[in-house]
């Protein structure tokens, strides 16, 4: 098997060779004048069964094989979501070496999210399409779109939030952006990986109205809007079967209801067994955890499932050829588009725009969660003195963290931004205040960091007292990190808390200085016993090699928080709903017998809320959240008019229009998220307190308005029947809710479906 082809060189030589012979019988599969399908058949119809098997499956870590005897080149795919990975060695996890691998770290997809912007969604997909495309990557490994269930998930810093109407919103845009470049997304992990403890030993229970209304919703979009050209699937399992080998998920749904024409890859070593990966669904095997050495095989790739085991079904006459050319079909689809589209663009790295877009989107995706006394924005003229306190103001954060850890051309750190901004007016000092995780190496990418700390926690904390005492105002940057156990892949969080005593230092700061700011570098939602203490909270997620920057322009007011929270912040963990209602991490009974150990033994995990996900539990229940989702605060105020309907009662097969105008009323530029939510008020199911239906975000000067308009359809008022396998809108009365988060809604209108 031929290893690291010169893919576009190889292609371009034969296509040449067959011109340069001025003959008729240029082959179709290379005639561009021809439709793409037609190409493919004529492709397809040349190949052996040997170089259909071999495009089935991983030749490398990352890489794929085409057929280097029809110049159909081979597929290099990449992590990650925020950024594009570092290279590894061909057979290995372990670092290539390379010296021109570094990129630009784009802000965490939460970050992403809480913009709540899809112009910026588009913007930050084709500022990393266009590094995936330089760096020659076909497939780009993400986005994710797992929706947020328990703030303990390890990898909800991947993910989009709580919402599947916000998250579908905001992945197709970024789709659109990446693909823009001749890159495919493959949008991650389908589905139902909604934790990382047991992920790959757990079988998901769920009915089949919580799997259309909350999980799938994204991935739909992903595929019918976004025309995502490759899907990847999960490692846990659903119906008994692992999800990337799943009938009902990706030949039922996917293929089959949602018409997919793309790519099903497999997460790395999600791939069990070969009759299943042949005949539910799977196209392109990675990672699988084969041994090919100690089998006696030269090559351990090619005893992967859908390696020689399929070619030995096939010559044994036990399994036909259907699958097989319905899986190729759609890999040469895809090579159309990528690997064999000549149009494609060059890409570029690291330019003045992708540092632009990242700190542009890490400065809208900020969200002030309290400003109390109008702390923030620091005023420069009161500001001689400023204390920076806590271990995430120099802590690198875009090694670590599993998959999508990133070797990266510089990171600002959030103490590099502050002293770069107000260094200048004021005397910016630090202190470290605690002690958390002193590492800084992933796969053998290294921070070049030395955090190592002889001192006590006494004396850091005295330190740091001391300092905020003596300062005008006091920056604490703390929160989680990317080690193991806290936003990582691989694990879930162990507590609800912060760690590394963060909350006695918090407390302590507080009494120390009444300009006091908490910023919180996070994925995840995080317990705050000192919310009430605490006069400013500031939720600044991972942000990036713009980090420092982003922050330190929401901090000094050169930039309005405009960011709205993806998901809610419990007050404590038993207020969420997978915590109370669901199981979690899995079933009691079975936990205690020790199952979920290995794959013979799956642990079943039941999703006993149902529907009631995010704030749909809590605004149902009347749970009063920490923060609810949607909240974010401004440096200014605005105000919201009278919502409007252009008609009281609406058809089955007609829209109804929403107006409400949106006014700056404060002394800055800003903007504010306009979000609609429908209440059914009458419903023969159980149906949540609201829904978010739609979203805008509006960008006012001082004293100015705008009108924001809102159309839905049946869709928006619909529910899911299980039992009618269909969706179902039924008459009676709605309301539309038009507010600034679920818990701050400002104007309601009534309506009635026929």
């Amino acid at each position: 098997m031929l290893k690291k082809t010169a893919i576009v060189s190889l292609f371009t030589l034969i296509s040449a060779s067959y011109m340069a012979q001025n003959t008729k019988t240029i082959p179709v599969y290379l005639d561009e004048s021809k439709p793409v399908e037609q190409r493919i058949q004529d492709a397809l119809s040349k190949m052996t069964l040997e170089e259909k098997i071999a495009m089935l499956h991983a030749q490398s870590k990352f890489s794929s094989p085409g057929v280097p005897r029809l110049g159909i080149p081979e597929f290099w795919t990449t992590d990650g979501p925020h950024g594009v990975r570092s290279e590894v060695k061909w057979d290995e996890w372990d670092q290539a070496g390379w010296t021109n691998d570094s990129i630009i770290a784009y802000p965490a997809l939460t970050a992403l999210s809480a913009t709540w912007n899809k112009n910026m969604s588009w913007n930050y997909g084709k500022a990393l399409g266009e590094e995936a495309r330089y760096r020659k990557k076909d497939i780009l490994l993400g986005p994710g779109v797992n929706i947020y269930r328990t703030p303990l998930n390890g990898r909800n810093f991947e993910y989009m939030g709580e919402d599947p109407f916000l998250t579908s919103k905001m992945v197709v845009p970024y789709i659109k952006g990446v693909q823009s470049n001749g890159v495919a997304t493959s949008v991650k992990h389908f589905a139902l990986n909604n934790q990382e403890m047991f992920r790959h030993t757990s079988n998901v229970i769920v009915d089949d109205r919580t799997l259309y209304e909350i999980y799938l919703p994204p991935f739909k979009a992903a595929v019918t809007e976004g025309d995502s050209w490759t899907i990847m699937g999960a490692y846990d399992m659903y119906k008994g079967q692992y999800a990337s080998q799943n009938q009902y998920l990706l030949n039922d749904i996917l293929k089959k209801e949602w018409n997919y024409k793309g790519v099903v890859v497999s997460d790395w070593g999600a791939v069990n067994n070969t009759e299943q990966a042949i005949h539910n669904g799977l196209d392109l095997e990675f990672g699988s955890w084969t041994n090919g050495l100690s089998d006696g095989h030269s090559n351990a790739y090619d005893n992967y499932y859908l390696a020689q085991p399929y070619l030995k079904l096939i010559k044994e006459g036990k399994v036909g050829t259907k699958e097989l050319d319905d899986k190729v079909t759609r890999l040469l689809r895809l090579a159309y588009k990528t690997t064999m589209n000549r149009n494609k663009p060059f890409g570029n790295i690291a330019s003045e725009e992708h540092k632009a877009v990242a700190k542009e989107i890490g400065e809208e995706g900020i969200v002030l969660l309290k400003n109390q006394g109008n702390v923030l924005p620091i005023d420069i003229n009161k500001a001689k003195k400023i204390a920076v306190i806590g271990e995430n103001a120099i802590k690198i954060m875009t090694v670590g963290g599993g998959s999508s850890s990133l070797k990266v051309k510089y990171e600002t750190l959030p103490l590099d931004g502050i002293k770069a901004r107000f260094g200048k007016q004021a005397d910016v000092q630090y202190a470290r205040g605690y002690v958390g995780d002193i590492g800084g190496e992933y796969n053998g990418v290294k921070s070049g960091q030395n955090l190592k700390e002889e001192r006590s926690p006494e004396a850091l904390l005295e330190e740091a007292v001391a300092l905020a005492k003596s300062s005008d105002y006091v920056i604490f940057v703390g929160g989680l990190n990317k080690a193991d156990f806290q936003d990582s892949e691989g694990n879930d969080r162990k507590s609800y808390g912060l760690p590394y005593n963060q909350d006695q230092v918090i407390s302590a700061l507080a009494k120390a200085n009444k300009n006091l700011a908490v910023v919180l570098v996070s994925g995840n939602a995080v317990a705050m016993p000192w919310v009430k203490e605490v006069p400013t909270i500031v939720q600044a997620w991972y942000l990036g090699s713009e980090a420092g920057n982003s922050l330190a322009a929401v901090l000094a007011g050169d930039a309005n928080p405009s960011g709205k929270l993806p998901f809610t912040f419990p007050v404590k963990l038993e207020d969420n709903a997978a915590h109370q209602m669901g199981e979690y991490p899995g079933n009691k009974e079975e936990l205690a017998a020790g199952k979920g150990k290995d794959q013979k033994n799956p642990i079943n995990i039941k999703y006993n809320e149902g529907i009631l996900v995010g704030y749909r539990w809590h605004d149902t229940k009347k749970i009063k959240p920490l923060f609810s989702f949607g909240h974010g605060l401004s440096y200014t105020t605005f105000e919201f008019g009278k919502a409007k309907a252009d008609k009281k009662t609406m058809s089955q097969d007609d829209t109804i229009t929403f107006t409400v105008t949106v006014k700056n009323t404060g002394k800055k530029a800003g903007a504010e998220v306009a979000q609609l939510y429908i209440s059914d008020l009458k419903s023969s199911v159980q149906r949540p307190a609201k829904e978010l239906k739609g979203f805008e975000k509006v960008f006012l000067n001082p004293g100015e308005e705008k009108e924001v308009t809102f159309t839905i359809d049946k869709t928006a008022l619909s529910f899911f029947d299980a039992d009618k396998h269909d969706w179902v809108a039924e008459p009676g009365d709605f309301e539309a809710l038009m507010g600034n988060s679920s818990d701050a809604i400002k104007t309601k209108v009534k309506f009635t479906l026929k």
